[in-house]
C-alpha cells in the first residue's frame, strides 16, 4: 500500500497500472466505513501476491483527484488497468464481496505465470535463442492454455521452425473457437502453403514453370494458387499477394475464397505488431484528468506496404 498525492500520481498509478491492475482508495481521516475497510484492502493486497497494487488518497487533502475521478462519497475505490479506471466501488464492502471484485479483474496465479513465462519468451527470442524460446511459450501454454498470445508466438515461432507438425497440433484448439480469431486463422493459412509445399509435387517448381501454364491459360487458379503457396514458402510476401489478387479479381468465390482467405492470413501476418501499452499514449482517465501527452510516430515501410494491399483488396471485392 502506498499513499498518493497529484505528485506521484503518474507514476504510481497510471504508469504501474500499464503492467498491474491498480486499486485507488480513496478516504479521509474523518471517515468511519474508511476505517474499516483499509484492513481488508490491505489484507486482500497480501493475500493476492502482488496481483494488484494498493494506492490510497486522502480526498481532502488531493480534492483535485477525487473531482477528476468524480468521487461523491467516501470510501470510494476505483480499479485502473492500463492507464483507464474500468471498475469500481463505493462504501466499506466486505471481505468476500472485495474478493469477488478482485476475481473479476486481477490475474489468477497461473495467469501470472504464464505472463512471466511468455515475456521470458520475447526477451530470448530477442536475443536469438529460439529454441529456448519455445521451451518458456511451450511452459507458457502448460500452465495456462487459455493464453492465446503465448499460443500465437508459440504456433508461429514452430512455422518459423519448420515443426510444421507439432504446429498442426498447437493450433488445434484455436481453429474450433467459434468465431475462430483472424490472427490464428493467418497462422492456418500460412500452415496449409507451407504444407502444401512439403506435400505437393509442385512444391520445389520454381515460379517461371508455374507461368508457362498460366500464360495458356490465365483462369488457372489452381496454377496460380499452387504458385502463391510456393511464393508464401519462399518468403516471397508481395509477389504472392500479387498472384492471389489476380485470382480474387477474376473469381472471388472460386475455391470456397481460399484466395481471399489466404490474402488476408498474409495481411495479418504482415501487420508489425501494436506496440506495447506505453504511459505516453494513455490520454485521459474517465474523470477526465490529463494524464500524460499523446506522440504521433510516422508509419514504416512495412505497415505501409500492408495498408497498401489492404486498399488494392478492398479495390477489388467493392
Amino acid at each position: 500500500m502506498i499513499d498518493v498525492t497529484l505528485e506521484n500520481f503518474e507514476a504510481e498509478v497510471i504508469t504501474a497500472s500499464m503492467s498491474t491492475p491498480v486499486l485507488v482508495d480513496f478516504w479521509a481521516p474523518w471517515c468511519g466505513p474508511c476505517k474499516s475497510l483499509g484492513p481488508i484492502l490491505e489484507k486482500a493486497e497480501v493475500a493476492y501476491g502482488g496481483r494488484f497494487k494498493l494506492v490510497k488518497i486522502n480526498s481532502d487533502d488531493e480534492q483535485q483527484l477525487a473531482q477528476a475521478f468524480g468521487v461523491r462519497s467516501i470510501p470510494t475505490c476505483v480499479l485502473l488497468k492500463n492507464g483507464q479506471p474500468v471498475d469500481g466501488f463505493m462504501g466499506a464492502v466486505p471481505e468476500s464481496q472485495l474478493r469477488q471484485f478482485l476475481d473479476r479483474h486481477v490475474p489468477g496465479e497461473d495467469e501470472v505465470q504464464s505472463e512471466a513465462q511468455l515475456e521470458q519468451a520475447e526477451a530470448l527470442l530477442d536475443s536469438g535463442d529460439a529454441q529456448a524460446a519455445l521451451a518458456a511459450l511451450q511452459e507458457a501454454l502448460a500452465v495456462n492454455p487459455a493464453n492465446d498470445d503465448a499460443r500465437y508466438d508459440y504456433v508461429r515461432l514452430l512455422i518459423e521452425l519448420g515443426e510444421l507438425d507439432a504446429a498442426a497440433a498447437a493450433l488445434a484448439p484455436a481453429l474450433v473457437q467459434i468465431p475462430r480469431a483472424i490472427r490464428f486463422e493467418a497462422l492456418h493459412q500460412w500452415h496449409q502453403a507451407l504444407t502444401f509445399v512439403q506435400t505437393d509435387e509442385r512444391g520445389d517448381w520454381a515460379p517461371e514453370q508455374f507461368d508457362a501454364l498460366i500464360a495458356t491459360n490465365k483462369r488457372d487458379f489452381d496454377a496460380r494458387f499452387a504458385k502463391a503457396r510456393v511464393l508464401v514458402a519462399a518468403g516471397a510476401w508481395t509477389e504472392a499477394m500479387d498472384e492471389l489478387l489476380e485470382i480474387i479479381m477474376r473469381d472471388k468465390k472460386w475455391a470456397d475464397e481460399a484466395p481471399r482467405k489466404t490474402y488476408v492470413a498474409l495481411l495479418d501476418l504482415l501487420t508489425p505488431p501494436k506496440p506495447k501499452a506505453d504511459p505516453a499514449a494513455a490520454g485521459k482517465t474517465k474523470g477526465g484528468i490529463e494524464l500524460v501527452g499523446r506522440s504521433a510516430t510516422a508509419e514504416d515501410p512495412q505497415a505501409a506496404m500492408v495498408s497498401s494491399y489492404r486498399r488494392k483488396l478492398s479495390m477489388v471485392l467493392n
